[in-house]
């Protein structure tokens, strides 16, 4: 039977220690030729998953509770997969132990996955050197800073290099181990698990979609602020940077060189963000089709938003709409 042995670092993120648990848990194999369906409740195991750790009792990031984990670090080397979840503080030295072993199992061919911030566990062994990787979007810079000889791409749900894997945070555990499933039992199986875990086998979009935009800001009291809160205000108007510079009292030449100064970003770049920020709002808020949307945050046309829109976002309006607009009752 194929192993996964989950690694419980000490300040273990619970929900990155659970998700794969339960979701390898619900892969079951159908008995027979029976037909898939009819056999989920008594199919065989498809993984047997073992908790693993450097010392019995690991701290949850939480602090609500400890885990007690029945397998050490040697169980490491009798593993098919190892996944190893993210920790409160990613950035603290491993433990003794768990490069070399996570080394070793590398060496031998075994499957290595890390979830959210687990990606910095992987980076610190060198196993992920020369490789293109993902993380939780707002530990992405960090990583990449930190281990410069990893691609970081934090607009993804997971990357899959073949042996070694990355997911990005919370839920996209979900989806980097239905895609294993998949891999390695097929469609039927991880669909199963898909439906046990209550979660689509496949997700349209990628990490971007869950990202805060935020508008560039001006430091306290700059010169600026005024224009930027009358910019976002009236971002659904069709403005051209003379009509921006003319409401500012300023050249062009002077507004760029101020926006250059004091957002690192051109006028029209900022006023695409602001129209981009306004339609997530619409989206999420209100049951306006997409037309109508594009219009109100000042995007000349349907396709020039949908465009703008999934070049930002990393996905398209209706998906994001999908994901997250609060179901009306």
């Amino acid at each position: 039977m194929h192993i996964v042995a989950v690694l419980a670092l000490d300040q273990v993120i619970p929900f990155d220690l659970s998700a794969p648990i339960d979701t390898f848990g619900w892969a079951k194999l159908p008995e027979g030729g029976a037909a898939y369906a009819d056999a989920h409740l008594d199919g065989r195991d498809a993984y047997e998953v073992r908790v693993c750790a450097v010392t019995p009792e690991v701290r949850a990031a939480s602090g609500a509770f400890t885990v007690r984990a029945p397998y050490g670090l040697k169980a490491l080397a009798e593993a098919d997969t190892i996944i190893v979840p993210g920790v409160a503080d990613p950035t603290a030295p491993l433990p003794p132990g768990v490069a070399e072993a996570l080394r070793a199992a590398a060496a031998n061919g075994t499957r290595i996955a890390s979830i959210c911030v687990g990606a910095f566990v992987l980076a610190a062994t060198g196993l992920l050197d020369g490789l293109r990787a993902t993380t939780h979007w707002r530990a992405a810079r960090d990583l990449a800073e930190r281990y410069p000889g990893v691609s970081v791409d934090p607009n993804v749900l997971y990357v899959d290099n073949g042996q070694f894997l990355t997911s990005a945070g919370a839920a996209a555990a979900l989806d980097m181990c239905l895609h294993m499933i998949r891999g390695d039992h097929g469609s039927a199986v991880a669909a199963h698990a898909a439906r046990m875990s209550v979660m689509p086998l496949e997700r349209e979009g990628g990490q971007a979609q869950f990202i805060v935009h935020d508008l560039p800001p001006a430091p306290a009291g700059a010169t600026l602020e005024p224009v930027l809160q009358w910019l976002e205000a009236n971002c659904g108007r069709d403005l051209t940077v003379d009509e921006i510079a003319a409401h500012a009292g300023m050249s062009t030449r002077t507004l760029n060189r101020r926006f250059r100064e004091q957002t690192g970003t051109t006028p029209l770049r900022w006023l695409h963000r602001a129209r981009v920020r306004r339609a997530q709002y619409l989206l999420e808020t209100t049951p306006y089709p997409v037309e109508r949307i594009a219009l109100q945050a000042g995007f000349g046309s349907p396709t020039a938003f949908r465009e703008r829109f999934r070049r930002v976002v990393g996905t398209s309006p209706r998906a994001y709409r999908k994901a997250f607009q609060a179901a009306r009752v």
